[in-house]
């Protein structure tokens, strides 16, 4: 499997609702589009930013099939079938086989306190479930699941592997897996330090804020390879100035809701979700918004 064709800005994929709670198949279209347009290297579809966990089966079936007809193979396409449940996890990674996806990807299973022989067998069950290469999702924040250096080496190593979503600010981790692994790739999910992670190995980043600014991102990868350190650091000061406002009003409600302001409405975040304050709303118009390219 090509380096190449895993590395570079995947958006973590937010999921269009309708008012009526139903995945909103032309907005998903708008979305997909306008990313392309931007320079995106692929798509992560069916993960944290998707609200995945808040769907049923069926629905993120729906999800992975109307992504993948749309991208049509334009695209790197990386589905994320994980799940606290390994029998779901299953059915999600070989319906995703049948869609044409390019890898599976997968959360490590959460809630309940697994041990690291349960999440080996998990991870190995899931790429013999799917035919196709394996990315581990690592994101200790979310997931409440945290590994030793000596552990996340151990997931890495099997074939089956492809490589690693390495969504934690440990990058001193992050930097001995690449050592130890450079064939794999290794893509970045805390946005926020993106020319930092770049700096020390990281073969590109998957994110949510990559849904409605990918062409920072995008230029912040040229100019880390042009040597353009300036450059670098006044894109990521861009997206940390609209990530600061997201913090304080909500990171996927905030996201979405920026996005209507932009010129795509994707509708609300799913209950337990709320909705951003009327000052959330005015911290985003004057602060992120200026920021932002119009959807066109």
């Amino acid at each position: 499997m090509s380096l190449k064709k895993f590395s570079g800005i995947f958006p973590a994929l937010f999921t269009p609702f309708r008012e009526d709670g139903s995945i909103d198949e032309k907005a998903t279209e708008q979305l997909i589009e306008m990313n392309l347009r931007r320079g995106v290297k692929g798509f992560y579809v069916g993960g944290s930013s998707a609200e995945a966990f808040l769907m049923t089966v069926e629905e993120r079936m729906l999800v992975l099939r109307l992504c993948s007809d749309i991208v049509g193979g334009r695209a790197t396409m990386v589905a994320q079938i994980g799940d606290a449940s390994e029998d779901k996890a299953l059915r999600l990674a070989s319906f995703a086989w049948s869609c044409g996806y390019d890898a599976v990807s997968a959360v490590t299973p959460f809630y309940y306190k697994f041990s690291f022989e349960n999440i080996k067998s998990y991870y190995r069950n899931i790429a013999e479930a799917s035919g196709l290469p394996l990315m581990v999702y690592y994101i200790p924040s979310r997931s409440g699941v945290s590994f030793t250096l000596d552990q996340v080496l151990e997931l890495m190593d099997p074939d089956y592997v492809l490589g690693m979503k390495f969504s934690c600010q440990d990058l001193f981790t992050l930097e001995r897996v690449k050592s130890a692994y450079p064939q794999k790739p290794v893509l970045f999910g805390v946005d926020e330090m993106l020319t930092a992670a770049l700096a020390i190995g990281a073969d590109g980043a998957i994110g949510s804020t990559y849904n409605f600014m990918p062409e920072k991102a995008v230029g912040i990868i040229g100019a880390v390879e042009a040597g353009d350190l300036a450059e670098a650091q006044r894109l990521q000061a861009e997206i940390n100035t609209v990530v600061a406002c997201l913090f304080k009003v909500g990171l996927f409600e905030g996201s979405k809701a920026l996005l209507s302001m932009m010129g795509l409405d994707i509708g609300y975040c799913r209950r337990p979700f709320g909705r951003v304050s009327a000052e959330g709303l005015t911290l985003l118009r004057e602060v992120a918004l200026p920021l932002m390219q119009p959807v066109k």
